[in-house]
């Protein structure tokens, strides 16, 4: 291992290492008498590792040797500074480096020698270093497990209906000209009829709410909190309408106040109503129209440029058929991997399982940043409980990119260099990074090994499907 060279300078007999310039120190990943995070015994190999007591000896002058030169120590010329005194002054760092210099090549030889490959970081203990005698250790890691995947062409996966409906297509018009609609009161003295939208002021309360009854009694419940809203809008007669709320608020007038009960179906979208009884109060305070812009030109010019109202409606009838086509099929891929991980077992390397852990909580912390939380309240977050919760998907994940290689081996599925630049002009175009800065920073920290894997991953994950499906 190659460290970079130190200057060692001491004022007011306090002695300290300080870099020469601004650069990176390369470290083992092996640990005097520290234990990392736990291996999977299924997968854990433990190798015996030594140095000559001679190799010891050389180090240990070569180091002292090194520190002599560069130590700057009042009362010494340059160069002068006695070895006593580097070795009294810089026993910690001296043993440090002596530590590093010798593990890591003694390491790759062993490893090398007995012909395993580690694919997590070992994790040294009984360690022995003393000058003028040999150096020993253990080293503890994980190893790849046996991945047979025989059979894994005969998993079948029934094709996905991707045809777009024409309430399909409808439902995705509404939203585009909703997003373009102007709301205006209305000024006529008239009750709400269908076309009309309800402008209210709601609270509601869960009925019969059953109670949380704890080991001390049921005095200790907890009651629902009210269902609130202000300044809401309500289709009247509108499909996304619930019925109670069509057939309360339908011939109201603004100042009138109801009372009425809604029955939730129990596959509700919102998970605290479905299957619930809510009474509400609800206020009309408003009568509104929406008006939508004419379908013509120069509102398909405004949606984006395009040639005509017809030119828009094809653009927009291809990008939800699209849409749909990719989430059938992104889930019908989603169920051939369930399929693939259901049928083949095997240990799963933990290191990769807590990196894929660390890959979720990330992502998880970045989408609770983007919606507003505080940093200080993310670090009052009980993360021991969130690693808890994503490690079965974690499992799965590692799972699946295991049989993934696998498959892309059997298939002969590579990653070209074309196809590597084109995914890296889109990363640098999102980033706005240029791409060159992009590139060298990625092939420094192993990102873009990372990239091609996954790339690799995809691919199969594609040329599978194409396959199996029926």
């Amino acid at each position: 291992m190659a460290l970079t060279p130190t200057e060692i300078t001491e004022t007011n007999d306090t002695a300290e290492l300080q870099p020469e310039a601004a650069h990176t120190h390369e470290h083992t990943h092996t640990h005097d008498h520290q234990h990392g995070p736990s291996l999977n015994p299924a997968l854990m190999r433990e190798i015996d590792v030594e140095a000559p007591a001679e190799e010891v000896t050389k180090a240990y002058k070569t180091v002292i040797k090194r520190y002599q030169k560069l130590a700057r120590i009042p009362g010494f010329r340059a160069g002068k500074v006695p070895e006593s005194l580097i070795r009294s002054k810089f026993a910690k760092e001296v043993r440090q480096e002596v530590l590093e210099s010798l593990v890591t090549n003694r390491f790759r030889a062993a490893i090398e020698e007995q012909k395993v490959n580690p694919v997590s970081q070992p994790q040294m203990t009984d360690l022995h270093l003393m000058e003028g005698e040999p150096l020993r250790f253990k080293a503890a890691f994980e190893v790849m497990p046996e991945i047979a995947v025989d059979g894994y062409d005969s998993v079948k996966v029934e094709r996905p209906d991707v045809t777009l409906t024409e309430d399909e297509y409808e439902a995705e018009l509404s939203r585009v000209l909703d997003g373009h609609a102007t709301v205006e009161p209305v000024e006529e003295d008239r009750p709400l009829a269908n076309g009309d939208w309800a402008e209210i002021e709601f609270k509601g309360q869960v009925k019969d709410l059953a109670q949380t009854v704890t080991e001390e009694g049921a005095e200790n419940a907890t009651p629902s909190q009210p269902i609130t809203g202000e300044d809401v809008l309500v289709e009247i007669g509108g499909k996304n309408t619930l019925p109670a709320f069509n057939e309360a608020l339908q011939g109201a007038k603004p100042g009138q106040e109801l009372t009425f009960e809604v029955s939730y179906p129990a596959d509700f979208g919102e998970q605290r109503l479905a299957g619930q009884t809510v009474a509400y109060d609800v206020t009309v305070k408003a009568i509104k129209k929406k008006t939508y812009p004419e379908r013509d030109e120069e509102f398909a010019k405004q949606l984006g440029n395009y040639e005509s109202w017809g030119d828009f409606e094809s653009k927009l009838r291809e990008h939800a058929a699209d849409r749909k086509k990719d989430a059938l099929e992104n889930r019908a891929k989603e169920t051939m991997l369930e399929q693939l991980i259901g049928r083949y077992e095997f240990p799963v390397p933990e290191s990769f399982v807590q990196q894929q852990v660390d890959a979720r909580l990330d992502r998880g912390l970045r989408a609770l940043a983007q919606q507003g939380m505080k940093a200080e309240d993310m670090r009052k977050l009980d993360f021991n409980r969130l690693r808890a919760a994503q490690r079965d998907e974690a499992v799965n994940e590692v799972k699946a990119s295991l049989i993934l290689d696998r498959i892309a081996d059997a298939e002969n599925v590579e990653v070209s260099d074309d196809d590597l630049n084109r995914e890296l002009l889109m990363l640098s175009i999102q980033s706005r990074e240029p791409l060159e800065a992009l590139r060298e920073r990625l092939a420094k920290d192993g990102g873009l090994t990372r990239i091609r894997e996954q790339m690799r991953r995809e691919k199969t994950g594609n040329v599978l499907y194409e396959k199996l499906v029926s």
